[in-house]
Order: C-alpha cells, then sequence, then structure tokens
C-alpha cells in the first residue's frame, strides 16, 4: 500500500509543480519582476511549504533530528541531485546575479545555521535572526528587481490574468504540500521496515521527499525554457529551508537535541556541496551549469549517501 500512495504523491507534485511555472512566470510579468526573482522568492517559498509542514510537525512531536535533518538533506539533495539531474537534462546557463546575490546569501546563510547548531540547540533568538534576515532578502529582491525592469521595454506579456496566475500559484503550492505528505509519509514507512535510523531517514528519504517539488518545478521549467526559474528555485529554496523554516520551526520551539552526526557529517555536506555549486557557475559574468558538471554533482551526492549509510555500521 505504501508503494502506491508513494505513487500518487509523486503524481500530485509533478502536476502541481507545471502549474506553479505556469501562475509564476505570469505573475512576474504582470508584476514587472524578473522571472530570476520570482523562482527565488515565490517558486522557491512554495516547493519549500513541504519542508516547513515537516520540520513543524517533526519539532512538535519530538522528533529534533528530522526538524533539522530534513532541511540540511533537502538542501544536498537540492543542489547535488535536483540540479545535477535538471542539468543533465538540459544545461542551464547561469545569470550573474545567482553569483553575486543569491548564492552568497545562500553560503552565509548555511554558515550562519552551522554556527547556531555548536551547541546542539537552536533557540528562539537564533530563530529570530533567521526571519529577520529572510524578510530583508525578499523585500530587498523585489525592490531592486523592479527598479531594474522599470527600465526594460522589452518584457513580455502574461501568459494567464492576475487573477488566474495568483490562483495557479497557490492551488499549486497546497497540491504540492499534500503530494509531499503522501510522499514523505509512505518513504517514513518503507524506510522503517528496514530499520534505518530518525537521522538517516531524514536527511535522504524525508529530505528527497520534500525535494521533490524542487526538482519537478525545475525539470518543468527547464523543458519551459525558463532557465532562471531553475537555477532561482534551487538556491532560493535553500535560503528559504534555512532562514524560514528553521527560523519558524525554532520560533515555535526550539530545536534542542541535535544529533551529533548532523553537525559533525551532514552540515560539512551541505557547505562543501554549496562551494562547488560556486565553482561550477562562475564566472561573474554568467557561467553555464552543464551535463558534466551535472553529473559530478550527481556522483558527489551519490558518495555523500554511501558514507552516510557506510558510516552508520
Amino acid at each position: 500500500m505504501e508503494y502506491l500512495i508513494l505513487i500518487a504523491g509523486f503524481l500530485v507534485l509533478a502536476v502541481s509543480g507545471n502549474y506553479l511555472i505556469e501562475g509564476s512566470v505570469s505573475l512576474a510579468r504582470h508584476l514587472k519582476i524578473s522571472t530570476l526573482v520570482v523562482g527565488v522568492v515565490v517558486v522557491s517559498f512554495g516547493t519549500s511549504a513541504p519542508e516547513l509542514i515537516v520540520s513543524l510537525q517533526a519539532a512538535l512531536n519530538g522528533h529534533p533530528d528530522i526538524a533539522i535533518g530534513n532541511v540540511i538533506g533537502s538542501n544536498i539533495s537540492n543542489i547535488a541531485l535536483v540540479l545535477g539531474i535538471t542539468a543533465l537534462l538540459l544545461p542551464i546557463p547561469v545569470k550573474s546575479n545567482s553569483i553575486k546575490i543569491d548564492w552568497p546569501v545562500m553560503m552565509l546563510s548555511s554558515i550562519l545555521l552551522y554556527v547556531f547548531i555548536l551547541n546542539y540547540i537552536i533557540e528562539r533568538w537564533e530563530g529570530a535572526i533567521l526571519i529577520t534576515s529572510i524578510i530583508v532578502f525578499i523585500y530587498w529582491s523585489i525592490r531592486s528587481s523592479r527598479k531594474k525592469t522599470e527600465n526594460n521595454n522589452s518584457i513580455d506579456k502574461p501568459k494567464h490574468k492576475l487573477y488566474l496566475a495568483i490562483i495557479f500559484i497557490i492551488v499549486s503550492c497546497v497540491g504540492l504540500v499534500f503530494g509531499a505528505k503522501l510522499f514523505v509519509n509512505s518513504s517514513i514507512e518503507i524506510a522503517r521496515n528496514f530499520d534505518i535510523s530518525e537521522r538517516v531517514i531524514s536527511v535522504t528519504l524525508v529530505a528527497f521527499g520534500t525535494s521533490v517539488p524542487e526538482l519537478v518545478a525545475s525539470i518543468v521549467a527547464v523543458f519551459k525554457k525558463q532557465m532562471d526559474i531553475s537555477i532561482g528555485n534551487i538556491i532560493g529554496s535553500n535560503i528559504f529551508n534555512v532562514l524560514a523554516i528553521i527560523g519558524i520551526t525554532s520560533i515555535v520551539t526550539p530545536i534542542s537535541n541535535i544529533d551529533k552526526g548532523i553537525v559533525n557529517f551532514d552540515i560539512f555536506w551541505m557547505l562543501g556541496i554549496s562551494a562547488l555549486l560556486f565553482l561550477f557557475i562562475i564566472p561573474l559574468k554568467g557561467g553555464i551549469l552543464n551535463r558534466w558538471k551535472g553529473l559530478l554533482l550527481l556522483i558527489s551526492y551519490a558518495v555523500y549517501i554511501f558514507l552516510l549509510f557506510y558510516l552508520r555500521k
């Protein structure tokens, strides 16, 4: 039965991802902001909704390893797995904004998370700092994008009316949350049948399940030739995962008793793969995430998963 629920969850995610991109592109054109900013802000927020729900539920139910491991594992899989698969399908051109602004914000937020978890707990005041940071980042991203597009007369007309674009986004986000919940719950049940620890479940199956929306959205964006949304979605999702999800979760309830494996192993992989992405998308004028780089990202993810299961023995 779990396998049927797994498939059903994936199908819901696929359909929702398609309409999320449709609505987001139209919204960007109505608001006269770039699709990159929509990818970083709107799409990434929608695709990060499953991580938020999973982390909140886990923290409230006394499962800190799933709450924090879900975010760290999701950030690893977003770059190494999702971008790796997407780049294998079609090389992704990267605009300078992603390199000069969005990647540094992602990296700094990841380092900040590392500093916060060194004492194996994330307090409410630390969560408040994370939430304040994401609010400032969103405000600045939208404001700077609108300034640039005001001077650009070659803005495409939106495919859908504004109200319809908003409906697409809202319904799609709900679909992503519902589909991810089906996917994650069935994945956990399957994993528990094989006697896998909560930490390993959180950074692998749960993280992969909550990253499926990003995978679907990125692949759909690539085939719709919306490359800015593809790369912006991943970097933006990682920023949201750390600043918004960990921030909101730790404000609701401090995340305590964090597993040493997360602090001493998993987060270093997250930082390392984030740094690897930077090397792959330079020079500063804009790089290309081509197929061989996508393959290397996938290999790095395979090595991480191998070591994760090897070291638990």
